[in-house]
């Protein structure tokens, strides 16, 4: 998709342990004037494992325009992006990670505020549901539930900390398609460059890593059976989510979307054609879909 020039302002914040953390914030900017009167709730997105703030950039620029426009903030976690890299490995971890946004919010006073969690970022949503209830709105799931697929996290930890380092940006996009392109062959060929800028960090106008290496072995030593998250996910009964899903996902599968169906009194169900995990959420109806969802959800 086209999306409009750059318009965000980058956020530098330390957390409570001393840690310094990169954010952006894509401030809302209205249609009219009358419509900035309207209450929209900002929106905080949060990255998978080995991904960062960049990865909401097309969907942080539509949803803060327009008649309905809203603050919407995207984060690095540690070890990610642009924030420092943790100086103890085994903090990095999904209640680590959960503090790194609680910090954030209550930095900037968005508490209350609409979480879109990407695969780890659902993860630290659920999480925080059960630890700071106050602390979230409503919830959207891209593509992870309570029950994680082994065969999607075999996958996953096949490659951190073990991906090798492109010398050139061309080179960067033919990585980043030939290992994504048979889990997103929707994805127009022209695009995996700009996709590709999303996953390495830019150092002098070459790639870099996009994560701390040692991310791994955090990873790594969560090997074995990861415990459903049931509790953590049926501590956002009181609010409304939403799940999407790539249709071609091997983290989270159809048959526990519907038990999160089940169990839930307000799911709004988005499925993905040609996508698998995560999906990018750089198309059009998909970001009409996340836009309809939090209009809906919105104070009165």
């Amino acid at each position: 998709m086209t999306t409009a020039p750059e318009r965000y302002e980058e956020i530098r914040f330390t957390q409570r342990n001393g840690l310094k953390l990169y954010a952006r914030l894509y401030p809302a900017r209205h249609a009219t004037p009358a419509s900035a009167t309207r209450r929209t709730r900002p929106l905080l997105c949060l990255a998978g494992l080995t991904r960062n703030s960049r990865d909401f950039h097309a969907i942080a620029l539509e949803l803060s325009q327009g008649e309905r426009a809203r603050n919407v903030y995207t984060l690095d976690s540690r070890g990610r992006g642009y924030s420092e890299y943790d100086p103890d490995w085994r903090n990095y971890t999904v209640p680590s990670e959960m503090q790194d946004a609680v910090d954030f919010m209550i930095s900037r006073g968005i508490e209350g505020s609409a979480i879109l969690g990407t695969s780890r970022g659902g993860l630290i949503a659920m999480v925080m549901a059960a630890a700071h209830p106050s602390f979230l709105g409503p919830v959207i799931l891209n593509d992870i539930g309570p029950v994680i697929d082994r065969e999607g996290l075999a996958r996953i930890a096949s490659y951190v900390g073990r991906t090798p380092l492109p010398h050139d940006w061309q080179e960067a996009a033919t990585f980043v398609r030939e290992m994504n392109a048979p889990s997103f062959p929707a994805v127009p060929h022209d695009e995996w460059e700009t996709i590709s800028r999303q996953l390495f960090n830019d150092r002098n106008g070459r790639p870099a890593p996009g994560y701390d290496p040692k991310l791994g072995q955090a990873f790594s030593a969560t090997d074995g059976p990861i415990p459903a998250l049931w509790p953590q996910f049926d501590a956002l009964n009181r609010l409304p989510v939403m799940v999407i899903r790539g249709l071609k996902s091997d983290l989270l599968s159809g048959a526990t979307v519907e038990a999160m169906r089940q169990r839930h009194p307000d799911v709004t169900l988005l499925e993905i054609a040609g996508e698998g995990h995560a999906p990018w959420l750089r198309d059009l109806p998909s970001i009409e879909a996340v836009r309809r969802f939090l209009e809906r959800t919105d104070p009165v």
